[in-house]
């Protein structure tokens, strides 16, 4: 079998963005090119930024990450808790934009 080439879509591409994160704070940053998207929580920013142009085909300029905590929340008196979820804010080169109400 041949080696994938560096923009064809993998199914680990599909398996690393899990979907945008929607939040107010995110929809600020699109004034500077940058789209938010929850990621699996092992993933790398090489291995965000390859997903990211291959599934969307535009250019990454850069990728950041941090791991959002769960919270601990109380649901009819009984204490649950949260998953842990990563979250990559891309930065977009100059003229490049990413739709993320429409699907991929």
């Amino acid at each position: 079998m041949a080696k994938a080439k560096k923009n064809d879509v993998i199914e680990a591409h599909y398996n690393t963005i899990i979907q945008p994160h929607i939040t107010e704070k995110a929809t600020k940053g699109s004034e500077h090119a940058q789209v938010t998207f929850k990621v699996a929580i092992d993933a790398t920013k090489p291995q965000v930024k390859a997903a990211v142009e291959a599934l969307f085909g535009v250019k990454v300029k850069g990728v950041n990450t941090q791991v959002q905590k769960g919270k601990t929340k109380r649901f009819k008196g009984i204490l649950g808790r949260r998953n842990n979820f990563k979250k990559a804010i891309v930065t977009l080169e100059d003229g490049q934009t990413i739709d993320t109400s429409a699907g991929v």
